[in-house]
């Protein structure tokens, strides 16, 4: 393996066999090294292959101004969530999570903390990902010595929350309003409080939040039959109202009515959550 390029002391990026770039990390791994220098492997700690050329690029800008022990922090707090995320992570989270927490850190030296105004609908609406980021602060504590606000955290789930869906930091915080405002509409109009533990209001926020990400990237719901959207419409005549009230709330404040489809499963999960509330 030689050195095609040195990013720093402490990064390097080699080709592999097909040529393709391959960036190495580890201590002194690049000092005093030149283009075609050999890498001493007793030195490599880490190696990033991203499929991705754009993010290839972005990454390796971003370590030849990164210290290392800040990357390899990010790479373990990554590989954690992969562990307990469904799905693919995009590679984005890197360059994401890195460049976050380096200037989370950077601000908090420098008494600049940013409180986090979605901090109580993270924690309700995306638990799981809130526990990752909780870890995240306890690994950049004991890793790097800064201890962050739990603020972090929140902003962090949202880097989580980010790479999953493949989308931008502005459209996972408007996904969040359009949720509670969703909750909020079901709520006051069967004046009810949600359980949170219930098994019908955890199935009812993931739909949610797959179904604002589908509004804000204007995508469609797979058509069903168009008979079986009247049968839950005559049948949960209740729960229907109440989607009716979400679809003149989303026309209203983002020009998006609701489709069929749309309408039939979110008055099913409705049905569900207010069948489920009322029998406990």
């Amino acid at each position: 393996m030689k050195v095609h390029k040195v990013l720093n002391n402490n990064v390097v990026v080699t080709l592999d066999t097909k040529g393709e770039e391959l960036i190495v990390t580890g201590r002194g791994i690049g000092f005093k090294k030149h283009e075609g220098d050999l890498i001493d492997p007793n030195l490599i700690e880490k190696q990033f292959f991203l499929d991705n050329k754009d993010t290839l690029s972005k990454f390796t800008e971003l370590l030849s101004q990164i210290p290392l022990e800040v990357l390899t922090t990010s790479e373990i707090i990554v590989n954690h969530a992969k562990q307990f995320i469904e799905g693919n992570l995009q590679d984005s989270i890197y360059i994401s999570l890195t460049d976050h927490i380096y200037s989370a850190i950077e601000r908090h030296k420098h008494g600049f903390d940013i409180p986090n105004g979605f901090l109580w609908e993270i924690k309700k609406f995306y638990p799981k990902e809130f526990k990752i980021g909780l870890y995240a602060l306890s690994v950049i504590k004991e890793r790097l010595a800064i201890e962050l606000p739990e603020d972090e955290a929140g902003f962090i789930t949202f880097h989580i929350i980010n790479a999953q869906l493949d989308g931008t930091m502005p459209n996972v915080v408007n996904m969040t309003n359009i949720m509670r405002e969703i909750l909020n509409i079901v709520k006051y109009h069967f004046n009810f409080e949600y359980d949170e533990s219930c098994l019908s209001y955890q199935r009812f926020v993931t739909h949610l939040k797959f179904f604002a990400h589908r509004i804000l990237n204007q995508q469609s719901q797979t058509q069903q039959d168009a008979s079986l959207y009247e049968i839950i419409r005559q049948k949960y005549q209740e729960a229907y109202l109440c989607t009716k009230q979400i679809d003149l709330h989303l026309i209203q404040q983002y020009q998006h009515p609701l489709s069929d489809d749309d309408s039939l499963y979110l008055t099913i999960h409705i049905e569900r959550l207010r069948t489920e509330l009322k029998n406990s």
